[in-house]
């Protein structure tokens, strides 16, 4: 199982470079759509809908949010910050309502169990994560931190995953993820805080414009936020009787299994460059 989610990993990373480095910012808005939409469709199910027709209307609200954020945010163009800020706010205080549901699940599911209130997760999950990525590409050098973005992302699971595997006891999340540990987490963290050093010294204006403190401190709260939106998936995944969100990925499950930590992480990473100056 390993070996195919590492290669899986590798051609996935290779298409999701090559997209970065070649196309367009609208065609590349379009591609990200087209991956939370197919996200959609795997989520409507955890949402409780069954029918294709109800699961195809549900990718469509989810498209007409996108297309709606890109008009009035002028994301093809210069994206105006202001307009964007607030959004990503709103995104950010969603993850934060996420981990104290996380935290007291199943307690929490009576909050959100219904049909109407996992489908409106859905939307704060992936709606806001677009829009993230996006604005992030309308930087100076955006496909870079697009790609820094998920290489925080994944050095939080990696690290994870191979400090939990040596010596993790210690249960995080047991009645939403029980394979995950509190060793895992810090493993992760430190992981993470070691490439937010190396990130520190590749800048090339480190001294005059991004300090230390606020590299590290993005880089961890987007680690965090990868982490809640894992498991926040995860929560719903449970609720809903299904381990994988879909089959589409050999290794890896559906397209939300690997969207789950980005959603978390994109909202925050984009808002704590704003709030560092960026």
């Amino acid at each position: 199982m390993l070996r195919q989610r590492v290669i899986t990993a590798l051609i996935m990373a290779g298409i999701f470079l090559s997209a970065i480095v070649f196309l367009p910012l609208p065609a590349l808005a379009a591609v990200f759509g087209l991956l939370v939409t197919a996200g959609g469709w795997e989520w409507s199910r955890l949402a409780g809908w069954q029918s294709p027709v109800t699961r195809g209307l549900y990718m469509l609200l989810l498209a007409a949010c996108m297309a709606a954020l890109y008009w009035y945010c002028q994301l093809g163009n210069a994206p105006v910050r202001e307009q964007v800020q607030p959004f990503l706010g709103l995104a950010c205080l969603w993850w934060s309502f996420a981990l104290l549901w996380v935290k007291s699940y199943p307690m929490s599911a009576v909050l959100w169990r219904t049909v109407f209130m996992r489908s409106l997760m859905g939307l704060l999950i992936l709606v806001p994560a677009w829009l993230a990525a996006v604005f992030l590409l309308s930087f100076p050098r955006g496909g870079l931190l697009v790609v820094i973005m998920v290489v925080v992302v994944a050095a939080a699971d990696i690290g994870a995953y191979f400090s939990g595997k040596a010596w993790g006891s210690h249960k995080l999340a047991e009645k939403v993820s029980p394979a995950k540990t509190w060793e895992g987490f810090w493993g992760g963290m430190a992981g993470c805080v070691l490439l937010a050093l190396v990130l520190w010294y590749l800048l090339p204006d480190r001294a005059s414009h991004v300090g230390l403190a606020s590299v590290v401190a993005v880089t961890v709260t987007t680690a965090l936020a990868s982490v809640v939106g894992d498991l926040s998936v995860s929560m719903v995944k449970r609720e809903s009787g299904v381990k994988d969100s879909g089959k589409l990925l050999p290794g890896h499950g559906g397209v939300l299994d690997r969207l789950d930590s980005i959603c978390g992480a994109a909202p925050v990473f984009a808002l704590g460059l704003l709030l560092a100056g960026w």
